[in-house]
């Protein structure tokens, strides 16, 4: 996959945040000099909210001093997050503003910095951590200019560079290859911006030209090694850059070997922090939008349908710019919603029947036009769609209205925009709130689901029990193995899902891959389906066989099946499969969680009995079932099972 850059922080365009406030980084810096840190950590989140961006670098270094080991004693729920970080040139300046972004999240970075120039090694480094505890989440190998340049003679000709870049893109290729190959998790590469120093060099241009093509191509290589390995990202900098963005500052570049400039590692840190809240499932997944002043232009209720600005003249066009993005986000399965203090017949006018309008009544998930407090409506607009608070992003042009939600919802992402409608867009793009390590087929066929699922609650409304709602829904569940295209959508559901999520484990496609190749394991992976629709691919079951047992390593399924008998008959399959494979007994593994709390029975209730806790994993506990008496599949729906691969 590829990512890009955000958008690089301007004084004069609204930064997301709700409101900026300076001052949070001075109350950092009391709590700092008082020891209070560690002690008050779960504070920070919300404070860096209100931190303009170009400050966040200053808060990080105050925040990479804390010791660790105390927040994590004090402070046992927040996600420690490591990462290791190698490169060509010194690449401890990414820490200060990499355990910034990581911190407005909720998390906690737990740096492995390598020395100056070990990236190759490091990369071709075949062994592995063997505490998972311990082994990096991820690995960010930072490349500068210098990665090709310290090959090229003096002088130098466009030729010299080509061919450095040539050699050293295929010394990447083998190294990114060793490091995907060794089950080494997620690596991070980034393309390299041509620098003005070596651009300058040459004094003609055409040749500056050429050198411009040689530099593209090289990265054009690094970009495509994404395309190679599912575990591989590329962070693209030309974005940045192409902002203003400096990508080389000289004295940190001479003096300390410091080769991309502050800046930009800010920018690139932000991008990661998403990716990070990728891989650990916390990707938001809907977009809450206020109306007037946000999606149009004017008051509603005070200019009428004709009078809002939407369309005609500059700033309706940047309005009608900014629902385009919109759509664009909306059509890769991010949710769209409406928060607005507004009279809804009109509203749907509006929606309806405005000839500008991009985004029309279906588009939304949920339209909330009232006079209710808007942070009641975004725990209305939850609770309808089925997903929580903390998945959700809120934009509004009130000052009032963002702070007001900050305060009572801290877990939804607020972004304020202002009153000059051409910057609605870099606000909202400033932060990659919806990134996704991959986007698979049920991303783009989200919004689609959640509108079904809304026919569904109609259905229940009208039937007379819950189990005449289950006995009319014509369930079907298939328990199969996974296509080769479907690993994505097997990761991801182990990578998002928090509720029913077993024994929480958060794979990558290459480790799905590996499981599914591994000859005493298998993955099964749940569909279903009803009267209203497809549910889609909505879960997994992680198998391994161990003589004559038969382990469930971990069990995975979507919150949006929850309730419907789906669990129980995926697990009925399973104990019949065991049975029929000459199993003796189903040995099933839970690790609990906060999250997962509410199955904590599961296994319980279907026929299990405790037998203590998991060898390797204390905090595991371990369910064994004699598969003599196997409960049938609900009654109330149909099971279908292909146990081999096709």
């Amino acid at each position: 996959m590829t990512t890009t850059g955000p958008a690089p922080a301007d004084p004069a365009a609204p930064t997301g945040g709700g409101w900026q406030d300076p001052g949070a980084l001075r109350t950092l810096r009391k709590l700092y000099a008082a020891g209070r840190l560690a002690a008050e950590y779960p504070c920070v989140q919300a404070l860096l909210a209100r931190l303009p961006q170009d400050r966040r670098t200053a808060a990080g270094q105050l925040l990479a001093r804390v010791d660790r080991a105390e927040v994590v004693l004090r402070h046992p729920d927040v996600p420690v997050v490591t990462v290791a970080v190698t490169g060509q040139s010194t690449v401890a300046p990414l820490v200060a503003p990499l355990t910034a972004e990581l911190a407005r999240h909720g998390l906690l970075l737990d740096p492995r910095v390598s020395p100056y120039g070990s990236y190759l090694s490091d990369l071709l480094e075949p062994a592995v951590a063997p505490d998972p505890d311990h082994r990096p989440r991820l690995t960010l190998c930072l490349l500068d200019a210098q990665t090709v340049f310290e090959e090229v003679p003096l002088p130098w000709r466009v030729e010299d560079v080509e061919g450095a870049a040539r050699d050293r893109l295929a010394l990447l290729a083998g190294a990114v290859r060793a490091h995907q190959d060794a089950g080494r998790g997620p690596l991070v590469l980034n393309t390299v911006p041509l620098l003005h120093r070596h651009a300058r060099q040459l004094v003609d241009l055409r040749s500056r030209a050429r050198l411009g093509a040689v530099w593209r191509e090289f990265n054009s290589g690094l970009l495509a090694l994404a395309e190679e390995h599912p575990g591989v990202f590329v962070v693209d900098l030309d974005p940045l850059v192409g902002q203003g963005v400096p990508a080389y500052e000289p004295r940190t570049g001479l003096y300390a070997k410091a080769r991309l400039a502050e800046p930009l590692l800010a920018g690139y840190a932000r991008d990661i922090g998403h990716l990070v809240l990728g891989l650990l499932g916390r990707t938001r997944k809907c977009l809450v939008l206020d109306l007037d002043g946000t999606l149009w232009g004017g008051v509603l209720g005070e200019d009428g349908v004709d009078g809002i600005e939407l369309g005609g003249g500059l700033r309706g066009e940047a309005f009608v710019e900014f629902q385009r993005v919109l759509a664009q986000l909306g059509s890769q399965g991010v949710l769209l919603a409406v928060s607005s203090k507004n009279d809804a017949d009109r509203v749907r006018e509006v929606l309806r029947e405005h000839p500008s309008m991009v985004l029309r009544e279906d588009a939304f998930v949920r339209i909330n036009a009232n006079w209710e407090a808007k942070h009641g409506n975004l725990l209305d607009i939850a609770e309808r769609v089925g997903i929580g608070p903390d998945s959700f992003v809120f934009v509004d042009d009130s000052t009032f209205e963002c702070g007001l939600v900050r305060e009572r919802l801290p877990g939804v992402a607020v972004v304020r925009v202002d009153e000059e409608p051409a910057l609605h867009v870099p606000a909202l793009l400033a932060d990659g709130w919806f990134d996704l390590p991959a986007l698979t087929d049920e991303d783009r066929e989200r919004a689609g689901r959640y509108r079904t699922e809304a026919r569904r609650r109609e259905f229940r409304e009208d039937a007379g029990s819950y189990q005449d709602y289950l006995n009319g829904l014509g369930i079907e569940v298939t328990v199969r193995p996974p296509g080769p295209a479907e690993l994505s959508r097997v990761s991801q559901l182990t990578l998002r899902t928090n509720q029913f999520h077993l024994a929480p484990q958060r794979l990558q496609v290459p480790q799905v891959h590996a499981w599914t190749r591994s000859p005493d394991r298998q993955v099964l992976v749940v569909g279903a389906a009803d009267r209203f629709g497809d549910h889609g691919l909505v879960g997994a079951v992680f198998l391994r066989r161990s003589g004559d047992e038969l382990h469930i390593d971990n069990y995975v399924l979507s919150c949006r099946v929850f309730s419907r008998g789906v669990e129980s008959a995926c697990l009925a399959a399973v104990l019949r499969h065991a049975v029929a494979r000459g199993a003796r007994a189903v040995l099933a593994h839970h690790r609990p969680t906060p999250r997962n709390a509410a199955f904590a029975s599961f296994y319980l209730d279907h026929g299990f009995l405790p037998t203590g806790t998991a060898p390797d994993d204390p905090a595991t506990v371990v369910f064994r079932h004699s598969l003599r008496d196997l409960a049938p599949a609900p009654a109330h729906l149909r099971l279908h099972t292909a146990f081999e691969e096709n």
